[in-house]
């Protein structure tokens, strides 16, 4: 399993435009096209979390790759909600499993199993009746 970045805002736009290597008012044009989204303080701070520079990391890659800004948002949302999809699918998955084991506990032991009850009679079938 990995590890989840810091969802909590702990940095100042000065202190987190340094570690992700840009420029603040970058920082400022990102939030404003909706692609970070760091949490503010009562009196309107900014603050930037862990995840938010995993975040910043992603769009500096696309970006790079020639992705522009619309698009990187684009590919950011689908991202999330292809983790969203498989995040429900294994919990189905998980269920799932569980639901079978449920049920094969409340099997019969003492039953025959069909597959050997289907061959005897298959073979009864199949054999020509010599009054015939």
């Amino acid at each position: 399993m990995t590890e989840q970045p810091e969802i909590h805002g702990v940095y100042v736009i000065s202190v987190f435009a340094q570690l992700a290597g840009v420029h603040p008012q970058t920082l400022r044009n990102y939030e404003r096209g909706g692609l970070l989204n760091p949490e503010r303080t009562r009196g309107g701070s900014r603050r930037f979390s862990d995840a938010d520079l995993a975040a910043l990391r992603r769009i500096q890659e696309l970006t790079s790759e020639g992705v522009n800004l619309v698009g990187v948002k684009r590919i950011m949302v689908l991202e999330g909600e292809i983790a969203e999809v498989k995040e429900a699918m294994n919990s189905l998955s998980d269920e799932a499993r569980a639901n079978v084991e449920r049920t094969h506990r409340h099997y019969r032991r003492d039953l025959v199993p069909v597959q050997n009850t289907l061959a005897l009679i298959i073979e009864k079938v199949r054999r020509p009746r010599a009054d015939r």
